[in-house]
């Protein structure tokens, strides 16, 4: 059974920073079959957006323009652990951040592409 757990959000000042957690059961990041781990947001009233993604275990990334700069994700194998550090936080980075994971893809942007999905971390900016 594939669980995600994320943890690491709160509440930040506006050009502050969070690094996001997602640690992932039931699949194993180091296997010849790669596994993609994604990160999306939602603010309320809005639709889930794609932030960033990395395909393990070869380590390929994509980022949104509207992070990029900013985000960066990473990832620790042997701890099937994909992390999303998040700098110069704005009020417009406040939403529920979602990770998911795929197997089978090195790149995934769209929610379609997703099989599992964590519960989710709210991540606060203040002025």
């Amino acid at each position: 059974q594939v669980q995600l757990v994320e943890s690491g959000g709160g509440v930040v000042q506006a050009g502050g920073s969070l690094n996001l957690s997602c640690r992932a059961s039931g699949l194993t990041f180091n296997s010849p079959s790669s596994v993609t781990v994604g990160w999306f947001r939602q603010a309320p009233g809005k639709e889930r957006k794609f932030v960033a993604s990395i395909g393990t275990p070869v380590g390929a990334t994509a980022v949104d323009s509207d992070v990029e700069g900013r985000f960066t994700i990473s990832s620790d194998n042997a701890k099937n652990t994909v992390y999303l550090t998040m700098t110069s936080l704005n009020i417009g980075d406040t939403a529920g951040y979602y990770c998911a994971a795929v197997q089978g893809r090195i790149v995934a942007v769209q929610e379609g592409d997703y099989d599992y999905w964590g519960q989710g971390t709210q991540v606060t900016v203040s002025a």
